[in-house]
């Protein structure tokens, strides 16, 4: 069994038991989020529920493993023969989840 689910914009394919590193989730390590945003839903036997625009009656539940920060980005901007460059670092925050449940 697996769905595609919008979390934060983006869509991930997951399955149970599935570890996934998205953009920064709002909670503590430990809380399970109930994500409702459920786009397409396919079982074991191979039905397929696709939602307009979310499956009805369907949940995805996932634990928040860890908050962190993500790699850095480094964005340099150049201009030639003008003298002109600036550099910047950027890191975003990431939320480490683990897959529970599939409803």
């Amino acid at each position: 069994m697996f769905a595609v689910v919008k979390i934060s914009g983006k869509q991930y394919k997951v399955e149970e038991k599935q570890i996934l590193e998205v953009d920064k989730i709002e909670g503590n390590e430990g809380d399970i989020v109930k994500i409702k945003e459920v786009l397409l839903l396919v079982n074991d036997k191979g039905d397929v529920k696709i939602g307009k625009p979310f499956v009805e009656n369907s949940l995805v539940e996932a634990e928040i493993l860890e908050q962190k920060r993500g790699p850095k980005i480094i964005v340099f901007k150049y201009r030639p023969k003008k003298g002109y460059h600036k550099k910047q670092g950027h890191r975003s925050w990431i939320t480490k989840i683990l897959i529970k449940k599939i409803k």
